[in-house]
């Protein structure tokens, strides 16, 4: 496995896998509903971060196939001993990937890059009531650190 850096003749695929992700977070809590119509309509969200200087995206390649992708966002707390962070935004592979150690050595590939970069922690997010999710994360040495509240407004 490893991290390829997703570049513009990728977009098709990113916005397919991020489709996949976001339509399979609906179910969490009605803050998920996607708006888009399909993974088309992804696409040049993608083409603006493939060209951001804070946010990465990589496709997960295993065998000179693309099996998911993941998507990072480097932060910084300049009031804090441990100031520099690298937080997963999007982490996906797909379904006829999974349970093969992909995401794993995917977030152990994040891990690396961020220590390289001179990153202090790596964070990640994911829906409270998945519990596949927050098991996933918790068995790639992630522990919980805080909640985050959301409060849908009128």
């Amino acid at each position: 496995m490893e991290l390829v850096e997703a570049t513009q003749d990728d977009l098709e695929t990113l916005a397919e896998y991020w489709y996949a992700l976001a339509t399979a977070m609906e179910p969490y809590d009605e803050l998920n509903e996607v708006a888009l119509e399909g993974p088309e309509s992804a696409e040049s969200g993608f083409g603006d971060l493939l060209e951001s200087d804070e946010e990465m995206v990589y496709l997960i390649a295993a065998d000179g196939e693309s099996v998911g992708f993941t998507l990072i966002r480097h932060g910084e707390h300049p009031s804090r001993v441990h100031s520099s962070n690298v937080d997963i935004v999007d982490l996906f592979v797909a379904s006829d990937h999974r349970n093969e150690g992909y995401g794993s050595d995917a977030v152990e590939a994040v891990k690396r890059r961020a220590a390289e970069d001179g990153a202090d922690f790596v964070t990640v997010s994911c829906e409270w009531h998945n519990e596949g999710a927050r098991r996933f994360y918790e068995d790639n040495g992630f522990a919980e650190k805080q909640v985050t509240y959301a409060c849908q407004l009128d």
